[in-house]
């Protein structure tokens, strides 16, 4: 005798397995439409049609519903800044000179987290002086570009008495 509420639970029970395996929440949903649907064989409904539209409604409606209600609580904005990782992390980070500019590149040394990078200062800056807070404006290979610190900056008549 055929008995379609046990392959209903079989199948429920092939969705549960495979929605530990994928991401995504939503073959759960459809486990639980195939247990709704071997509940309706159990209780006597005999059309296969019907129980396989009851499964796919309710499977269906389920996901719909679970999207609506863990969008409001876990939203998924593309609005927060994304995780930055590496040498990403020092951008906006304050370093301090410790070699002063030298050379037709004004280059420099600055220590950032502990190590000490080649520095440049960013366009339109003044030529890096040992001691001089800085910003780390953007890194191009093994190098960063740094920016004067507004509460460490010197003033223009410093810069002009040192030539």
């Amino acid at each position: 005798m055929f008995r379609a509420w046990i392959i209903w639970l079989i199948i429920a029970g092939v969705f549960a397995v495979a929605e530990v395996f994928t991401p995504g929440f939503v073959l759960l949903w459809f486990g639980v439409g195939a247990l709704l649907a071997a509940l309706l064989a159990l209780l006597g409904v005999e059309s296969l049609v019907f129980q396989v539209v009851a499964f796919l409604v309710s499977s269906v409606a389920m996901v719909v519903a679970s999207r609506t209600i863990l969008e409001r609580f876990l939203p998924l904005s593309t609005d927060k800044p994304k995780l930055r990782a590496g040498a990403e992390t020092m951008l906006g980070q304050i370093g301090t000179v410790v070699e002063s500019s030298h050379g037709q590149l004004n280059e420099g040394a600055v220590k950032v987290y502990g190590a000490v990078w080649t520095a440049y200062p960013s366009d339109g800056e003044w030529p890096l002086k040992e001691g001089d807070s800085v910003s780390v404006e953007r890194i191009e290979g093994n190098s960063i570009y740094v920016r004067r610190t507004a509460h460490h900056a010197r003033s223009f008549a410093e810069i002009s008495k040192e030539s």
